[in-house]
């Protein structure tokens, strides 16, 4: 099945001794469209000695029917977010990579139950019109099954 996709590129911004108490720290500042002008490899996009940024181009970002309920629940949240999991080199911490973009709210929330990084930013109005047309069309929400508790229920009927 043709799922609908995207390929992105992630900007990731990296600070050397923000405090006393970290080295490095990490801040996803941007997910945009890739066209494939940036290449398949990451690249150093700025590095003023305090601060660098690094441009990682070539992520997918596909579209599931089981996942329009996080959708969904993205959407309808007041201020719609792309997920980005990323990680950190274990032999070399001054080093990140995004692994994976996502837009369903319910992945992020595994991702993070998982232990895993992720981080957000607003979702541009493109990409929201996007999700919003795919999300109209696959997602149905489950009807609720109300049960009356049994204080409300005669006595015979209470099972």
């Amino acid at each position: 099945m043709d799922r609908p996709t995207l390929q992105l590129a992630v900007l990731i911004e990296r600070e050397r001794s923000p405090n006393q108490w970290e080295d490095w720290r990490f801040r996803i500042v941007d997910v945009v469209p890739d066209e494939g002008g940036f290449g398949d490899q990451p690249r150093l996009l700025r590095d003023d000695g305090k601060t660098a940024q690094f441009l990682h181009p070539g992520l997918p970002l596909a579209l599931f029917t089981d996942e329009a309920e996080g959708y969904y629940l993205n959407l309808s949240s007041g201020a719609p977010v792309c997920f980005v999991m990323w990680r950190i080199a274990d032999d070399d911490p001054s080093r990140a990579w995004p692994e994976l973009v996502t837009l369903s709210y319910n992945e992020a929330g595994r991702l993070l139950d998982a232990q895993e990084r992720v981080d957000n930013v607003p979702l541009t109005p493109p990409l929201r019109q996007w999700l919003a047309e795919f999300t109209d069309e696959h997602y149905r929400p489950e009807p609720k099954q109300r049960r009356r508790p049994a204080s409300f229920q005669r006595p015979e009927d209470r099972s």
